[in-house]
C-alpha cells in the first residue's frame, strides 16, 4: 500500500533527474543560462544541470558552413550595373558571442556581404571585375572576416560563383570577343607565312652553299688528279732516263734517236719544222758511222730530171723559207736517196 502511494513521486523524481542530464554531440555546442544569466558553454560529451533554475539553448554547430546568398547588383566603376552571385564560407568559434553578440547572425552576415560586395566593385572597371575574381574574394575574405569577429564567427573563404553582365554588354563582349579572335588569327597566319619565306629562303641559301661546296671540293679533286697525272709522267720520264744513263748509251744513239723524232715531226702534216743546229755534225757522224760497220762507201746517185720530179714538194719549203731551212732539206732529201739507192 505504501509503494504505491510513493510510486507517483518516483516517477516525478526520475523525470526531474533524466532531464537534469543532458548530452551534447560531437561538432556541437550549447550555452547554460542559471537563472537568466549566461552560466556556460557546454561541448560534446555528458553534462548535468540544475533543475528548474539551469536553462539550456538550441545546439550551436561548429562545423564549417556554406552560406550562398542571392545574388546582389552591383555597380562598377564604369557604371555598369551587374549581377553578381557570392557563396561565404564561415565557422563559429565562439558559441557565447555567436548567441549574444547579433540577434541573426546569418541575416548580419548576409547583409554585410552585400554592402562590402558593392564597395569593393564599385572602385573596379567591368573588365577589371569579370578577370579579377581573386582580388574580390580576398578582399570580400579580409573584411567580412574582421567584421564577423565580435559575432563569434571566423569567415574562411569567399568565392564569387557567377558575374553576369546586362544583355548588350554580353552582346558587345561577343562582338569585341570575335574581332580579337579574328585579329589573332591575322597575326598568326601572317607569323606563319613569314616564317614559311624564313625557312625557304635559308633551305635555298644552304643549299647554294653545298652547292658551291660541292663544286669546290670537285675542283680540288681534279687538280689534285691532274697534278698527280703530271707528277707521275714527269717521274716516268725521270726513271727513262735514269734507265738511258745506267745503259751507257753513247751520243751516236742519242743523235739517231733525235733523227727517229725529226722523222715522225716531218711526217706531212706539220706546217713548221725545227733542226737541230748540229744537223750536219749529226749526219756526218751518221756516214762514219755506215762506213764503220762496214755497209759500204758513199755513192752518188745522178736522178734523171723525170725521176726529180717524182720526188714530192716538201710543204715546209716556200719562198720565205731561211738559207739554213733549205740547206737542212737538202741534205735530208740527199740522206733519203742514199737510203734508198742502198735498199
Amino acid at each position: 500500500m505504501e509503494f504505491f502511494l510513493l510510486f507517483p513521486f518516483l516517477v516525478i523524481l526520475f523525470l526531474i533527474l533524466s532531464s537534469c542530464i543532458k548530452v551534447v554531440p560531437q561538432g556541437y555546442a550549447v550555452n547554460v543560462e542559471r537563472l537568466g544569466k549566461y552560466h556556460d558553454t557546454w561541448h560534446a560529451g555528458l553534462h548535468f544541470k540544475m533543475p528548474v533554475i539551469d536553462r539550456v539553448f538550441r545546439k550551436i554547430s561548429l562545423k564549417e558552413q556554406v552560406c550562398d546568398f542571392d545574388p546582389q547588383p552591383v555597380i562598377t566603376k564604369d557604371n555598369v550595373t551587374i549581377s553578381i552571385d557570392s557563396v561565404v564560407y564561415m565557422t563559429v568559434f565562439d558559441p557565447k558571442a555567436y548567441q549574444y553578440g547579433i540577434e541573426n547572425a546569418m541575416s548580419g552576415l548576409a547583409n554585410l556581404t552585400a554592402t562590402n560586395l558593392r564597395s569593393i566593385v564599385g572602385e573596379m572597371e567591368l573588365d577589371m571585375t569579370l578577370s579579377g575574381r581573386d582580388i574580390i574574394n580576398s578582399k570580400m575574405q579580409m573584411a567580412l572576416d574582421t567584421a564577423t569577429d565580435p559575432w563569434g564567427i571566423k569567415v574562411t573563404r569567399v568565392e564569387v560563383k557567377n558575374i553576369q553582365p546586362p544583355r548588350e554588354i554580353e552582346e558587345v563582349m561577343t562582338k569585341q570577343m570575335r574581332a580579337e579572335r579574328e585579329r589573332r588569327e591575322t597575326v598568326l597566319q601572317a607569323e606563319a607565312h613569314q616564317e614559311s619565306i624564313v625557312k625557304r629562303a635559308e633551305g635555298d641559301k644552304r643549299a647554294k652553299v653545298l652547292a658551291a661546296e660541292a663544286e669546290r671540293d670537285a675542283q680540288i679533286a681534279i687538280a689534285q688528279g691532274k697534278a698527280e697525272s703530271v707528277k707521275l709522267v714527269y717521274r716516268a720520264e725521270a726513271e727513262g732516263l735514269e734507265m738511258l744513263k745506267s745503259a751507257n748509251v753513247n751520243d751516236t744513239v742519242l743523235k739517231l734517236r733525235g733523227l727517229e723524232a725529226l722523222k715522225t715531226v716531218a711526217d706531212g702534216r706539220a706546217t713548221k719544222i725545227f733542226l737541230p743546229t748540229d744537223i750536219s755534225a749529226t749526219v756526218s757522224s751518221l756516214g762514219a758511222l755506215t762506213e764503220a760497220v762496214g755497209i759500204g762507201d758513199y755513192t752518188k746517185i745522178d736522178r734523171t730530171p723525170k725521176e726529180s720530179a717524182q720526188r714530192p714538194v716538201d710543204p715546209c719549203l716556200n719562198e720565205n723559207s731561211t738559207p739554213i731551212t733549205l740547206e737542212a732539206a737538202g741534205k735530208s732529201n740527199q740522206i733519203a736517196d742514199d737510203i734508198e739507192h742502198r735498199g
